[in-house]
């Protein structure tokens, strides 16, 4: 008799293993660090080189339904605030930012990533005024990176 409880307890305990687990095969999906940190910095410097120059042009960074998160600022959502921001901040702006990726985070399928990154803005003389760090995150859309949520800190002015 106690054998046959042992028995059932096991092959239950069994069955349930069974039920529990992901029976289907994940395909293994290499990702390629170096080439997602090599793609999402050309992401950053095109945005910066737009920037830069004064210009308002589609750059494909932003998904149309991005939010973004500075210090002591609302959030940005979408690209209509996104483009209205920036429309204001260049209007008077001579300054130069730039963006440099230090750690990507990519997911196991390789659709989400994480980038950790530090930007600097510099004034016409190349004098740094502010430096941060920054978070983004990016999803794959139809096959390419695109910004969903980012948000910056600053460290400060510099003196």
């Amino acid at each position: 008799m106690k054998n046959k409880i042992i028995t059932r307890a096991v092959f239950a305990g069994f069955c349930f293993l069974l039920v529990s687990c992901n029976t289907k095969k994940e395909e293994n999906v290499v990702i390629d660090l170096k080439q997602v940190k090599k793609e999402i910095q050309a992401k950053e410097n095109e945005y910066a080189a737009t920037y830069n120059a004064g210009q308002l042009k589609e750059i494909g960074y932003y998904a149309d339904d991005a939010i973004t998160f500075y210090q002591n600022r609302p959030p940005l959502i979408g690209k209509e605030a996104r483009y209205e921001f920036l429309k204001s901040d260049l209007a008077n702006n001579t300054n130069i930012i730039s963006f440099e990726t230090k750690e990507v985070f990519v997911s196991r399928d390789g659709n989400m990533v994480l980038e950790v990154g530090y930007y600097k803005v510099t004034d016409s003389t190349k004098t740094p005024i502010n430096t941060g760090n920054y978070m983004s995150y990016f999803e794959k859309r139809d096959g390419k990176y695109v910004c969903v949520r980012d948000m910056s800190a600053s460290d400060g002015l510099v003196e």
